[in-house]
């Protein structure tokens, strides 16, 4: 039979450990969605690349929970320090906030499976050796599914268009799923679960998404030998075919194309002010992005907790009807006590003065090693129990290591 207690212990643990780092990351978010919308609309308006580019700073976020700032700048510990007492002592609180992201977990995700059954469910044809899906919903033209991703046109639009206009259709979308929009979207909806407590990932989606569509709209202008005008009449077509019947658009389409026509309106003035652009400095925008990326992802890795810290601390107990703490000075200590994987080695003449000097008496206890994972928040140590009537200059003491428990290796790892 498991042990439930400590079942319930390790799910209680993992509420702290992660609420406090989610809570610190949410509290980032906010800062850079104010940074981000001001730099998008008042520095990169006419930059529709740098404009999309700056949404990849968000890929940030998730990894800034640990940082040693939160335990060793004073300003910042003055800021945040309740917030993080708040996370680690309150269970309340971190059971509320996980059940927060299962919920929003729910919500978002289930919306997608269910659109994904029902694009399952849709007639299949065929384009140029590609396959799309039709349907009978009034709706711009999507794709769905990460993997395999597919296509969907609705009937109207199938049977209106010509084949070349069909044929500018499904290049648009192509171009999503070859940009990796599909997989950007993804991973918004997974930081607006986790980080459920910053509206504003779902307040400004909109724009996150529009900036994507800026972007496909002009690789396809360029890439499809048309001019802006015949690329912009295609969808000023498309919006006059899906006037009507627009109330039964399922409402997790992904990048279904613009829903609202003042949307629209704004991507045909993008499309009326398009410029043919280098690929090459693109690609290399792109590619000192990902750099960029890269090198504060191991900034922040390096000044970050690990996910297990070792602890070389020592601290001396004892035991005389009620526990006490004779010392826990590391550095004093270490200059008696040493220890490996077997094995914890005392200077005995000096720890036997050292007790007297305290007036330790019962039972001696030596707490050492072991690991924490956040300060203040879940660790283990190594402990033995010093027998004084050992004879040597060195006493060696064997334990038994807490590492060989299922819950500390589980602990270790999460």
């Amino acid at each position: 039979m498991p042990d439930w207690s400590q079942i319930g212990r390790l799910l209680d643990f993992c509420a702290a450990y992660y609420t406090t780092q989610l809570v610190r990351c949410a509290a980032f978010s906010f800062l850079l969605v104010g940074l981000v919308m001001m730099l998008r609309k008042m520095v990169f308006s006419r930059r529709t690349f740098i404009r999309g580019l700056l949404w990849s700073s968000f890929l940030l976020i998730p990894f800034l929970g640990k940082l040693k700032l939160f335990y060793e700048n004073k300003a910042v510990v003055e800021m945040t320090g309740r917030i993080t007492h708040g996370t680690m002592t309150c269970l309340w609180a971190d059971r509320i906030y996980m059940a927060g992201i299962f919920i929003a977990a729910v919500c978002i995700f289930g919306k997608r499976l269910r659109l994904g059954k029902a694009v399952a469910g849709m007639e299949k044809v065929s384009l140029d050796n590609i396959q799309v899906r039709i349907t009978d919903i009034n709706v711009t033209p999507f794709t769905v599914g990460l993997l395999k991703p597919k296509i969907v046109i609705p009937k109207v639009v199938w049977e209106s268009y010509s084949q070349d206009e069909l044929k500018s259709v499904v290049q648009h979308e192509r171009t999503h799923i070859r940009l990796g929009h599909l997989w950007f979207g993804f991973i918004w909806d997974v930081l607006r679960c986790l980080l459920w407590v910053n509206p504003f990932l779902t307040v400004f989606q909109k724009q996150f998404r529009a900036d994507m569509e800026d972007i496909c709209d002009r690789v396809c202008i360029q890439n499809s030998g048309r001019t802006a005008h015949e690329y912009g009449m295609v969808l000023l077509k498309t919006l006059k075919l899906l006037r009507s019947g627009r109330a039964g658009t399922p409402s997790a389409v992904t990048y279904a194309g613009e829903r609202e026509f003042a949307d629209m309106k704004r991507r045909m003035g993008e499309i009326a002010g398009f410029c043919p652009y280098q690929k090459r400095m693109c690609m290399c925008m792109t590619a000192a992005a990902v750099l960029v990326i890269g090198a504060l992802l191991l900034a922040i890795h390096t000044c970050s907790y690990a996910r297990c810290n070792e602890s070389r601390d020592i601290m001396v107990g004892n035991y005389d009807g009620e526990p006490e703490i004779v010392s826990n000075d590391s550095r004093k200590l270490s200059q008696m006590i040493s220890y490996d994987d077997r094995y914890v080695y005392v200077e005995r003449d000096a720890f036997e003065d050292f007790l007297e000097e305290n007036n330790a008496d019962g039972e001696i206890w030596i707490v050492f090693g072991g690991f924490y994972k956040l300060p203040g928040l879940a660790g283990a140590a190594e402990t033995c129990i010093y027998e004084s009537s050992t004879e040597g200059r060195i006493t060696r003491i064997p334990y038994e290591s807490i590492m060989d428990d299922w819950y500390m290796k589980l602990l270790r790892i999460l």
